[in-house]
C-alpha cells in the first residue's frame, strides 16, 4: 500500500504539473461539495441576494490522506446596499417569525425591489507544488423582472497569485523537471482576475449561469526568456438550476443541477437533492459525474450560526489510496433589520 501510495502521489504531481504547465487547461479552480450552500463561492451575482450581510467559511480537504492532494480554504462576505424588504430566495432560512417553507409564502411572494450587492471573496488552494490565493471584490445589481421574479447580474474583479514550489517537484523513478525552473525554489507572480455572473430567483426556483477566470492569463514558470511556454488560465463555466418543493410546513425538498464546462476537459454535471426540515436540521446528497458521490448534513445553532459537513467518495482508482474527502461550512448571518435576533441565511 505505501508503494502504490507513493506511485500515486508522484503521478499526481506529475500530472498537475504538465497539465498547467504544459497545455494549461486542466482544472484550474477548486472543487466544492458544499457550494450548494453557498452559491456566491461561484457566481457574484448573489451578491446581497439577502437582507443581511452573510458571512461563509469553508475548508476542504480533498482525498484525506494522499500526500499533495488539493486543499481548499475560503472565506465570503456579500450584503445587500438599498434591500428595504424581508422577501427571501430559495436558498433562505426564514426571518424571525415568517415562514418561507408554507404554502402561504409560496402564494404570496412578490418580487424585491431594485437593490444593490456587494461582496468579497478570499480564497487559498494548494494542490501538490502549487499554491493559489486569489481575492475579488464583487457586486451586483438586483431587479423585479416581474410580479414574482427577480434577476440580478454581477462581476468580481480582483488579484490571482499561483506560486509553484520547484522543491516539491521530486516525482522519483529517474523522472526530471524541466532544468529552466529546477532549483529557482518558489515562482509565480501577480495577475488580474475576473468573474461574471447572472441569477434568476423566486420564491420556489432559481437559475444562474457564470464565468470564473474569464479574463485568460498566462502561466510561465520557466527562468529561461528562450523557451516559449503556452499555458494559460481558462475560463471556466457554470450553469445551475433547482426547485423548492413542500413536502410539508416542516418540510421541503430542493432538487438542483450544476453543469461546469471548460475548455479541452469533459462536460460535468452535479446532481444534488437536500431535505431541510424547518430551519434546523438538512440532508443531501449529490452525484458527480466522472468523480464520485457526495453526502452532507448540517444544523443550525444559536439562532446566528449554521454548521454544516460534507463527506464525499470518489468511484476513482483514487478511492485505492485515499480515505474521501471531507469539507466543512460555517456560517454566520449579521444585521437581519426584520428580526431581533439573528438566523443563518442563504442556506440550500
Amino acid at each position: 500500500m505505501i508503494d502504490k501510495q507513493t506511485d500515486m502521489t508522484r503521478y499526481i504531481k506529475l500530472f498537475l504539473f504538465l497539465s498547467i504547465t504544459t497545455t494549461g487547461v486542466a482544472q484550474q479552480r477548486p472543487h466544492y461539495t458544499q457550494y450548494m450552500l453557498n452559491q456566491y463561492i461561484l457566481n457574484p451575482a448573489l451578491s446581497g441576494v439577502e437582507n443581511y450581510a452573510d458571512i461563509r467559511l469553508s475548508h476542504r480537504q480533498q482525498w484525506q490522506g494522499l500526500e499533495g492532494a488539493p486543499v481548499t480554504t475560503y472565506f465570503t462576505f456579500n450584503a445587500p446596499i438599498g434591500k428595504q424588504d424581508y422577501k427571501t430566495s430559495v436558498n433562505s432560512f426564514a426571518v424571525e417569525g415568517y415562514n418561507p417553507r408554507g404554502k402561504s409564502y409560496f402564494e404570496q411572494y412578490e418580487s424585491s425591489p431594485a437593490h444593490h450587492g456587494i461582496g468579497v471573496q478570499v480564497l487559498n488552494d494548494k494542490a501538490g507544488p502549487f499554491n493559489t490565493t486569489s481575492a475579488f471584490v464583487t457586486y451586483a445589481y438586483h431587479i423585479g423582472l416581474s410580479a414574482k421574479t427577480n434577476l440580478s447580474a454581477g462581476f468580481g474583479a480582483g488579484l490571482s497569485r499561483m506560486n509553484l514550489n520547484t522543491s516539491k517537484l521530486n516525482f522519483g523513478n529517474g523522472v526530471n523537471i524541466d532544468p529552466s525552473i529546477r532549483g529557482t525554489g518558489e515562482i509565480g507572480k501577480m495577475q488580474l482576475d475576473m468573474n461574471a455572473g447572472i441569477y434568476l430567483y423566486s420564491a420556489n426556483y432559481f437559475l444562474g449561469a457564470s464565468m470564473l477566470q474569464a479574463v485568460p492569463q498566462p502561466l510561465d514558470y520557466a527562468q529561461n526568456p528562450s523557451r516559449k511556454i503556452d499555458g494559460r488560465t481558462v475560463p471556466h463555466f457554470f450553469a445551475t438550476t433547482g426547485y423548492r418543493f413542500l413536502i410539508s410546513q416542516d418540510v421541503n425538498m430542493v432538487p438542483s443541477v450544476l453543469v461546469k464546462y471548460l475548455e479541452a476537459a469533459p462536460l460535468q454535471a452535479d446532481l444534488n437533492l437536500k431535505f431541510q426540515y424547518r430551519d434546523v436540521l438538512w440532508v443531501g446528497g449529490s452525484y458527480r459525474s466522472l468523480y464520485g458521490f457526495a453526502g452532507i448534513a448540517g444544523i443550525r445553532a444559536f439562532n446566528s450560526l449554521i454548521i454544516s459537513y460534507s463527506y464525499d467518495y470518489t468511484t476513482t482508482r483514487l478511492n485505492t489510496v485515499s480515505n474521501g474527502s471531507h469539507e466543512i461550512m460555517l456560517g454566520f448571518m449579521i444585521g437581519n433589520k426584520y428580526s431581533q435576533n439573528t438566523c443563518p441565511s442563504n442556506v440550500f
